[in-house]
């Protein structure tokens, strides 16, 4: 197979995988298209629908039938080794017949991490990795991350006017942004496992922070966080009303009858100070498989997270208009007295929706 070919088969299989972006969580993204042993026809594509439905390996192996022998599967994760909600990919793979492998990216979680390559290539399969890596790593990015690290990939959703202002002085801020802005976050929340916001948002603004987009097809709701260190979340918030889980997160260990009973899941985690230390939240929400969390919040989270680089994407989007140095700002931070103290960041992404501009940084390496 030809160099070209193969990132033309890669290429669609990274598409397959998009399909299951809202659906797969706390689960991969994967997508897997088989091509006959010629080279000239793909006979089999699949993609993972949802968690505990099939892999893509299966589902394109189902399709291409005794096409496979001999055939080439290219897959955009490292094919499973284990026995989890299913068997292992390698095992079907190696049954099927097929002669060649192509993945995207070795898969981080330790029961594979290698060891599906390994059981390829010792069944006799020509295996080859790396093909489109970056784009296979972007598509995963949340999985991956808390793979590696333990935590969930912390991406901050900000809506601010021209001169970087969130909110008047009165707290009011609907609307800054346009409603394509306003749909763009939807599917934001949408690929997200998880929402979080503080306290302060929830007795400010009593927000939903559910997707509610009914143009999203079989969307898994995000779970809803609030750190709220002591625990001062009314039972009445919009958040309880709510079909789908919510967790509040506080800093001593009590029995909140009425928010228990409400239906909130309410977990005590270290304190820093009076407040939640943020660094053992994220580590909790990375226990409890959340890949990808969205932080929807005011200048008070927004600026702790920021000062203690938990932060990895900030995503703002910015309208055309000005509220002027009385309105709120995104970040609460200490007074900086040097421009060496200043947070550098990436801009990795600049576009237009509908009348806003959506700027994307991430965190500097």
């Amino acid at each position: 197979m030809s160099e070209h070919h193969d990132h033309a088969c890669m290429a669609r299989a990274l598409l397959l995988a998009k399909r299951g972006i809202y659906t797969t969580d706390p689960n991969p993204r994967v997508g897997c298209v088989i091509a006959s042993a010629s080279g000239e026809a793909i006979v089999g594509e699949g993609w993972h629908e949802r968690t505990g439905g099939p892999h893509a390996e299966r589902m394109a192996l189902d399709a291409a039938g005794s096409s496979a022998r001999g055939a080439t599967a290219y897959v955009t994760l490292e094919p499973c080794c284990h026995h989890g909600r299913t068997s292992p990919c390698t095992d079907a793979l190696i049954k099927a017949g097929i002669a060649r492998v192509v993945f995207a990216g070795e898969d981080p979680n330790p029961d594979v991490s290698g060891g599906g390559a390994r059981q390829l290539i010792a069944a006799g399969i020509k295996v080859e990795g790396g093909v489109m890596s970056a784009s296979a790593e972007a598509l995963n990015i949340g999985y991956i991350t808390r793979r590696r690290s333990g935590r969930p990939y912390v991406r901050s959703k900000i809506a601010a006017s021209l001169d970087g202002r969130t909110a008047l002085d009165n707290g009011v801020s609907q609307w800054i942004t346009g409603s394509a802005a306003r749909a763009d976050v939807q599917r934001l929340r949408a690929r997200s496992s998880a929402v979080l916001t503080g306290i302060g948002t929830i007795l400010h603004d009593d927000p939903s922070l559910n997707v509610r987009d009914t143009s999203l097809k079989e969307v898994c709701q995000p779970i809803r966080v609030i750190a709220d260190s002591q625990l001062r979340t009314p039972v009445e918030a919009r958040v309880l009303k709510l079909s789908g889980s919510v967790w509040i997160y506080c800093i001593e260990a009590q029995l909140p009858e009425k928010l228990l009973a409400a239906g909130a899941e309410v977990e005590a985690v270290a304190a820093d100070g009076q407040r939640i230390s943020l660094p053992a939240l994220l580590d909790s929400l990375g226990d409890r498989q959340i890949n990808e969390l969205l932080v929807e919040a005011g200048p008070v989270l927004n600026g702790a997270l920021m000062s203690a680089g938990l932060i990895d994407e900030l995503i703002v989007y910015s309208a055309s208009h000005i509220l002027g140095s009385g309105a709120r700002g995104m970040f609460d931070g200490p007074v900086l007295e040097s421009m060496d103290q200043r947070i550098d960041l990436k801009l990795v992404d600049l576009r237009r929706i509908g009348d806003d501009c959506r700027l994307t940084y991430r965190k500097l390496p």
